[in-house]
Formats: C-alpha cells, structure tokens, sequence
C-alpha cells in the first residue's frame, strides 16, 4: 500500500562548511564529544597557525599554534597537549594542557595539567595545577575583595588617601623631631 512517507524521499546530508565540520543530516543528529555540554568545540588542529586575534563565544580547543590575542566570552579556552600559544587568553574557564605562553584570565577557573609548561600572569577565582606541571611567572587566585574593587575602579580615590597618608607620617615625623 502507498503511504505519504514513501513519497517524500529523505534529503542527502547536507554538505556544507560549517566552523564546527559537522555533516548535518535531517534523519538524525550527529553527536559530537562537547567540553562543557552544549555544542562542539571550535578546533584549531595540529598543523593550523594562527596569528592574530580570536574572538568568540563558544568553546574553543587549540591543538596547533596561536600567537596574539583570544577573547572567548562565557565559554572555555583549552590549549591541547599538542598546542603552543603565545598570546592573551581571557575566557569564563581557560585549561592548558600544552605549551602556553602569556597573560591568561578566566571568569572561573583556570586548570594546568600535568602534562602543561605555562610562562606568564594567571588571574581567576580558582587555579588548579596537577603535580608535575611547570608554571613560571605571577598568580593571583581569589575573589577580588570589595575594597581592591573600588581601587580598580576609582583609581584617584587610593592615590589621595596614599599621598593624604604620607602627608600625615612626615606632619607626625616633624612634631616628633621638635619635641
């Protein structure tokens, strides 16, 4: 017997680029490993270079060479065991399994991997280094305080209440020289 189905044939999978080069198709979903359970991470494979600037915001996982600056917003920035990058990175999670050089910032956390070799400034709420990973450079870990907050924001405040400060101790210093 004909039924409506038969008539309609399924399309082919479609094709075309995409940034994740996925094969989309109508008949099912094609699932892919995600890092933070959304979506397919963007790649940058081993044998890519990139200079320059990366912006996005999706996951990001770089297992070839990035020189520059990566700005990935509410999302992860992994640098894989093949990865080498020399660069600012700021993201909501950043996690370096490679080579990593530079200034790193997450929102949440940030994780060095046993098998990683980090040169630079890292800044996050949390840092997680495995035993056996090398780190050379500045850490600062912690919840910034409502007080360096103001400072950060409102920079002249600080600098009138250190000169103010400074004033007082040398009005002290001679009052104490006259007695």
């Amino acid at each position: 017997m004909w039924r409506k189905e038969d008539s309609n044939p399924q399309p082919a999978a479609d094709f075309s680029s995409n940034s994740s080069n996925q094969v989309k198709s109508s008949s099912s979903p094609i699932s892919s490993p995600t890092t933070s359970g959304h979506k397919a991470a963007a790649c940058v494979s081993q044998g890519i270079k990139i200079k320059g600037e990366v912006v996005g915001t999706e996951d990001l996982f770089i297992d070839g060479v990035v020189e520059g600056k990566v700005t990935i917003a509410n999302s992860s920035v992994t640098v894989g065991p093949n990865g080498k990058v020399k660069a600012e990175i700021s993201a909501k999670e950043v996690v370096l399994r490679g080579v990593a050089e530079g200034k790193f910032t997450a929102d949440e956390r940030i994780q060095i991997w046993h098998t990683a070799r980090v040169e630079g400034e890292l800044k996050s709420q949390r840092i997680s280094i495995e035993d056996g990973a090398e780190l050379r450079g500045q850490v600062e870990a912690g919840k910034v305080s409502k007080a360096a907050a103001a400072e950060v924001s409102n920079p002249s405040k600080k600098t009138d209440s250190t000169k103010a400060a400074h004033a007082n101790k040398a009005t002290d210093a001679a009052t104490a020289g006259a007695d």
